[in-house]
């Protein structure tokens, strides 16, 4: 019983070995390294675009914060580049 335990161990682990290294293989071969590289630059365009995102939020917030302390010390009301655009 005990050796067929340890048949089954080794079958097990020869098989994970087996998926291993072809997998490293593959990711040795052109179409590996073309599917590594298409990863990682999708991955960077997304982050890029988080990246705008947080800009442009950050952009619009201190607009308002701007107009927020014109309006205090003038006592004038600033529309922003939106509603002028809307207004056109």
């Amino acid at each position: 019983m005990s050796r067929l335990f340890w048949l089954g161990v080794g079958v097990a682990a020869g098989v994970a070995l087996s998926r291993k290294l072809r997998e490293k293989a593959y990711q040795a071969t052109p179409a590996g390294v073309a599917e590594n590289v298409s990863d990682a630059v999708r991955e960077l365009a997304g982050a890029v675009g988080a990246f705008g995102a947080d800009v442009r939020a950050g952009m619009a917030e201190r607009e308002r914060e701007l107009q927020d302390v014109v309006t205090e010390r003038s006592g004038v009301r600033l529309h922003g580049a939106r509603a002028r655009r809307a207004d056109d």
